[in-house]
C-alpha cells in the first residue's frame, strides 16, 4: 500500500521518521527505562537509553555547592532519557535513521542568565556507529565534543517528566493538539476552521495557519502570526530568487511558537535574533522588535554576528504530528509518556503503548522454475520448503563448481553472501534485524534469533552480526554468535573482521577484549591496507593501551606511520 506524504517532507525523509519511530527508541528500552526511573535509579535509566554519564554528583556538589547539587539531583530523578533519545535531531540525508553526530544539547541551566554549568548531551561521533550518548555537566561547553549547540532550554516538555503535559502546548495546542480530539481521533474536515478563529482557541488557530502554509499561502500565514518577511535576493541561489517564498514553504514551520519561544529564549539571556538553515546556501534569521512583530529575513548561509543559532526544536512543526495527520504512525505508536500527554482522553490500548516488537519471519513466495515456492528463514539460514534435501545438495555441489544458480538457490546465495538481489519480502526482513541492531536493541535481536531468524545473516555490506556487536551488548550475543557457526575472521565487502569493526568503528574495550579472548587475528588488513594499528591511530582509541602495546611488540611491521600527524 502506498504510504501518504507528509505536508513538508519529501517521500524519502516520511519514509525515515516512520522508521525511526519504529525502531530508534525500541519497546525494550521503554521498558527497562521506565522500571529505572520510577525506582528513583537514574543512573540505571540512562544506562537502559544507552546513554553514558561522565560526572558525579559528589563532585558536583565540592565544585559547585550542595545547592546545585541537590537541583541537579532532582532533575536527574525526574529526567526520561529515553524521551531525550526519542526527541534528539536525526541525520537528514540518504535515508539514514540515526542521530545527528556531533550535537551538543543543552537540556538546564544551573545560574542567572545561562551562565552557570549546563546539564547536556553529546550525541554519538559516527552516523552509522554506536548509538550512545554522553550526559555531562560542566560550566562550559567542552569544544572538541561538539561546534553544534541544540538549545533545549525552556524545552523540558521534551525530557522531564513533571512536564510532559506541556508537549500539548508545544505542538500548539492547549487542552486538545491540532488536528486531532483529545482521545486522539482526527479531526474530519468539517471540524476544521475555515478562516480564522479567535485567539481563544489555540489548537485551531495552529490548524488555520498551519493549513495556511501546507497550501503555499504563506504571506497570509506570516501575517496570522505576526511575523514580518524580507527577503536578501542577492544572497539566495539563482533558482530561488523567481520563488524565494518556496523556500519556507516547503519546510514544516512551527509558526504559532515562534514568538512565545523567541521571547523566553530571550528571557534566558541569548539575546534578541536567532537564525537557523533553510538550504546548506541560505538562512533564516528571526528578530524580535520590542513589542512589535518578529522580522524574518531570508538570505545566504552567512551567520549574523549577533544572532544565536535557533534548534530544529524551536522552529520545525514537531515531526511526530505530521505522521499522525498523514496516518503513517498512530497515537499508540507513540512514547506512552507522549502518547498520554497528547491524548488525555484515550483509552487504554490492548496492547502496550509505543513502538511495536518484532514479529517472527514470515515464509516468502519466490519465483523458481516457472512455479512459486516457499523459502523460510531459519536458525541456520535461508531454506527453500518445496525442494528435497537430494536437489538442494545438488544446486550446492552446482555452485561450488561454478554453474548457474537460479530461483530459489540464487535467493539463498543472494540471502548468506549479502549480495545480489532479495524478494522484497526478505529485504523487508533483513532490514528489520539491522535496524533494530543500528538502534542497540540487543533485546529485539535475540527476540528474532529466539523465533528463528537466521543468525548467519549478512547486510548489503556483507557484515554479519558479529561485525555489529559493537552497537549491540556483545555479553548474551558472542557465544551464541560463535555456536552458530559465525567466524571471528569473516570479512565484509571491505575485507574488515568483526574485530576491526570493533577498533575502527567505536566498539568498547570490552567488545574488543571479548573478541580477542574468543581468538580473533591481530594481525589482519582491510581493502584500504589498514591495520588495527592504523585503526587505533586514526581514531585515537586512547581507551586501548594494551591492544596497541600487543601489537607493537608483535607486528611492528603493520605500523604505517599514516596518522602519526594527527599527534603533531
Amino acid at each position: 500500500m502506498r504510504r501518504p506524504s507528509l505536508p513538508s517532507f519529501p517521500p524519502d525523509v516520511a519514509a525515515s521518521w516512520e522508521r525511526v519511530r519504529r525502531y530508534a527508541v525500541p519497546a525494550s528500552m521503554i521498558e527497562r527505562v521506565a522500571e529505572r526511573r520510577l525506582a528513583g535509579d537514574w543512573r540505571g535509566a540512562c544506562t537502559a537509553a544507552n546513554i553514558d554519564i561522565t560526572f558525579d554528583l559528589a563532585e558536583v556538589a565540592a565544585e559547585h555547592g550542595r545547592a546545585t547539587a541537590e537541583t541537579l539531583e532532582d532533575d536527574l530523578r525526574h529526567m526520561a532519557p529515553d524521551l531525550i533519545r526519542w526527541h534528539l535531531p536525526r541525520v537528514d540525508s540518504g535515508g539514514h535513521t540515526t542521530l545527528a553526530p556531533g550535537r551538543l544539547v543543552r537540556l538546564a541551566s544551573y545560574g542567572a542568565q545561562g551562565a552557570g554549568p549546563i546539564l547536556h548531551l553529546v550525541t554519538p561521533g559516527m552516523v552509522e556507529g554506536p548509538q550512545r550518548s554522553k550526559l555531562c555537566f560542566a560550566p562550559v561547553p567542552p569544544p572538541e565534543e561538539s561546534d553544534v549547540h541544540q538549545e533545549w532550554a525552556g524545552l523540558r516538555p521534551l525530557w522531564d517528566v513533571r512536564r510532559v503535559d506541556g508537549l500539548r502546548e508545544w505542538y500548539g495546542g492547549a487542552d486538545r493538539i491540532p488536528f486531532f480530539h483529545a482521545d486522539g481521533t482526527p479531526l474530519i474536515e468539517d471540524e476544521l476552521p475555515s478562516e480564522a478563529p479567535g485567539p481563544g482557541d489555540p489548537a485551531a488557530h495552529t490548524e488555520w495557519v498551519t493549513r495556511l502554509h501546507d497550501r503555499g499561502e504563506l504571506n497570509t500565514a506570516l501575517a496570522a502570526t505576526r511575523v514580518e518577511l524580507s527577503v536578501d535576493f542577492s544572497g539566495l541561489p539563482d533558482w530561488a530568487r523567481d520563488d524565494p517564498h518556496a523556500l519556507l514553504a516547503r519546510l514544516p514551520l512551527a509558526l504559532t511558537r515562534w514568538e512565545p519561544r523567541l521571547r523566553e529564549l530571550a528571557a534566558e539571556g541569548f539575546g534578541t535574533a536567532f537564525r537557523f538553515p533553510v538550504t546548506w546556501r541560505v538562512c533564516a534569521t528571526l528578530r524580535l522588535q520590542g513589542s512589535g512583530p518578529l522580522q524574518l529575513r531570508l538570505g545566504d548561509n552567512s551567520k549574523p554576528s549577533d544572532a544565536s543559532e535557533l534548534t530544529e526544536a524551536s522552529w520545525q512543526r514537531p515531526v511526530d504530528l505530521d505522521l499522525l495527520r498523514s496516518g503513517r504512525i498512530g497515537p499508540d505508536a507513540l512514547h506512552p509518556l507522549i502518547r498520554d500527554a497528547l491524548f488525555p482522553a484515550r483509552a487504554a490500548a490492548e496492547i502496550p503503548a509505543g513502538p511495536p516488537a518484532p514479529e517472527p519471519p514470515a515464509p516468502v513466495r519466490v519465483r523458481c522454475r516457472g512455479e512459486w515456492h516457499e523459502v523460510r528463514l531459519r536458525g541456520d539460514g535461508l531454506r527453500a520448503a518445496s525442494h528435497s534435501e537430494d536437489e538442494q545438495r545438488r544446486e550446492r555441489a552446482l555452485r561450488a563448481f561454478g554453474g548457474p544458480v537460479t530461483g530459489c538457490f540464487a535467493v539463498e546465495r543472494a540471502w548468506s553472501e549479502g549480495t545480489g538481489r532479495l524478494p522484497r519480502g526478505l529485504r523487508e526482513q533483513r532490514r528489520e534485524l539491522f535496524l533494530r541492531v543500528q538502534h542497540g536493541d540487543t533485546a529485539g535481536v535475540l527476540a528474532l534469533l529466539d523465533a528463528g531468524f537466521d543468525s548467519r545473516a549478512r547486510d548489503g555490506r556483507g557484515r554479519t552480526l558479529l561485525h555489529h556487536l559493537n552497537k549491540l551488548d556483545h555479553e548474551p550475543l558472542l557465544s551464541r554468535l560463535l555456536a552458530a557457526g559465525l567466524g571471528l575472521e569473516d570479512v565484509d565487502q571491505g575485507d574488515r573482521t568483526p574485530l576491526h569493526v570493533a577498533v575502527g568503528d567505536l566498539g568498547s574495550p570490552a567488545l574488543v577484549d571479548a573478541l580477542l579472548a574468543a581468538g580473533a587475528r591481530v594481525d589482519v588488513l582491510d581493502q584500504e591496507e589498514q591495520s588495527l594499528i592504523d585503526l587505533i591511530k586514526r581514531y585515537r582509541r586512547t581507551d586501548l593501551p594494551a591492544l596497541l602495546e600487543r601489537l607493537m611488540r608483535e607486528h611492528p611491521e603493520l605500523d604505517h606511520g599514516w596518522w602519526d600527524w594527527m599527534d603533531d
